[in-house]
């Protein structure tokens, strides 16, 4: 206990120094405006912030280029509730509660428990990343691509049933957004596949401009040419219309502290990410409500869950990173990429060589999200403010903003024709009644179900049955049996049930 409370002064020591203070003010300041800002995301500017940390101190930059990374999930959830506007499939997942509370005149609520939720998911996280880093990193090991599979499979089965309206229109997107994510560079031949001989799709359809034209250049083809000069009414905001009600407390609690678990746990899984922690959090939620149909309708527990569970997924990301030396995810390898650079190898042995690097990070959490935290709330009626700009103003900025972040995340003026491409075919499913969100998920792990799944066969000699020797995977497949009998079994008792009334 004493070698623990010497290491917690130790990391305050560091986290509290003027300059680790200032870098991290200005990590989750910058991360936060990144996040609202349509289609950047925290991989480009923390590719973008990486050369500047060159001349600082490996700890300082660290601090800072962590603050950006959890700084822009705070701001990516803003543009999600106010604009329907993702960056990121995370955000996608807050789009289905966050934007309709957002036009029930709910904003100011949404945000809040939006800022609120992240604070606890993230703190939980941290003590989780203190205390039980080893524990956590342990299970973790025990994860082959059987379970990688697994769990992947279960997370898209379990998207389907996220979807408002019929699940088998959710499941045919999931498949639909699988096989766009098989267009590209086929990773063990290096062949091209599904490209139609253009070139720029040798690496596939870019996730941002994927995720901008189904969701944001959709949003404004719905509510161009609206009678309305606004997208909301927004009216003069008070404090009070920020804080919850008590039984809209009791409605946030729980699923709270269930989307922190989960997300601390698949964050700590490497190779995932705040996505996956996301929308499992998310079909936990609605499997366990007592109402369910309420969820993608402006409910609060589908709102908190995720939220808690991606900013928990981000802190916890940290452990296979620094306790292993595995990212969690891709905005995580490039932070490793940074500590390697200055000559700073993640792994086993890290917390003992650097503990002043280790827990300095550690500790350096807990103050950034106080930062974020106290940041953020005070915003809110400036954010809700963007609600009561004309959207004849409004619609055109946001296009630019798209336009830029989609440009800017690669450089390539063919992926401005790939987000209008899929702004059009987001528009055209919203008509005909299928969700967009399975389209995104299938799209972002159906190429990681594939890799684990050849892994897993290229292990086993082709044998199948490795899925079902193996506990936890067998755990997962039985789950998402489940998932998809609760998807069919309701309409094969209504065609029983059917078929008897005809025959008597």
């Amino acid at each position: 206990m004493e070698g623990f409370l010497a290491h917690v002064q130790l990391g305050l020591a560091t986290a509290l120094s003027a300059e680790a203070l200032l870098f991290c003010f200005l990590g989750v300041t910058v991360g936060t405006i990144v996040g609202v800002l349509p289609g950047i995301g925290a991989l480009a500017a923390i590719s973008l912030a990486l050369p500047l940390t060159y001349y600082l101190d490996p700890t300082v930059a660290l601090i800072m280029l962590a603050g950006i990374f959890y700084g822009a999930q705070y701001g990516g959830s803003t543009a999600s509730i106010l604009l329907n506007l993702p960056g990121t499939a995370t955000s996608a997942i807050t789009c289905l509660d966050g934007y309709p509370l957002a036009q029930k005149g709910k904003a100011p609520l949404a945000l809040f428990v939006t800022a609120i939720n992240s604070f606890v998911g993230s703190s939980f996280a941290i003590v989780l990343v203190m205390g039980f880093a080893p524990m956590i990193a342990a299970i973790a090991l025990k994860f082959s691509s059987a379970e990688y599979f697994s769990v992947m499979l279960f997370g898209l089965i379990a998207a389907s049933t996220m979807s408002v309206g019929s699940p088998l229109k959710g499941l045919a997107m999931v498949v639909f957004g699988i096989a766009l994510g098989q267009v590209g560079t086929d990773v063990n031949t290096g062949m091209f596949r599904f490209n139609f001989g253009i070139l720029e799709l040798a690496d596939g359809f870019s996730l941002v401009a994927v995720a901008m034209g189904l969701f944001g250049v959709a949003e404004i083809m719905s509510n161009v040419g609206q009678p309305s000069g606004a997208p909301m009414n927004v009216k003069g905001m008070r404090f009070r219309d920020m804080l919850p009600t008590r039984p809209e407390w009791r409605q946030i609690w729980m699923p709270t502290l269930r989307g922190s678990a989960i997300g601390s746990f698949i964050g700590a899984l490497p190779g995932t990410g705040p996505g996956i922690a996301s929308l499992m959090a998310y079909a936990t939620e609605k499997r366990v409500s007592r109402a369910p149909s309420e969820f993608g309708q402006g409910s609060l527990a589908g709102l908190s869950a995720p939220e808690a569970a991606n900013n928990a997924s981000v802190q916890a990301a940290f452990i296979p990173t620094l306790s292993l030396g595995i990212p969690g995810d891709a905005v995580v390898a490039v932070l490793m990429g940074a500590m390697i650079l200055h000559g700073i190898q993640p792994g086993p042995n890290l917390i003992n060589d650097q503990p002043a690097m280790f827990w300095g990070l550690i500790m350096s959490f807990w103050i950034g999200n106080l930062m974020l935290l106290v940041l953020n709330v005070p915003l809110i009626g400036l954010w809700v403010r963007l609600l009561s700009i004309p959207y004849s103003l409004l619609y055109p900025a946001i296009i630019l903003f798209i336009c830029i972040g989609v440009y800017s995340a690669d450089n390539n003026v063919f992926d401005i024709y790939v987000v209008l491409g899929f702004g059009v075919l987001g528009y055209l499913m919203r008509r005909y009644g299928y969700p967009a969100t399975p389209v995104l998920l299938g799209f972002i792990l159906g190429p990681l179900l594939e890799e684990h799944f050849r892994r897993a066969m290229l292990f086993s000699r082709g044998d199948l049955t490795v899925f079902l020797q193996r506990p936890i995977s067998a755990a997962f497949l039985l789950l998402g049996a489940v998932f998809l009998l609760s998807i069919f079994l309701p309409g094969l008792r209504r065609r029983f049930a059917l078929r008897r009334g005809t025959r008597g």
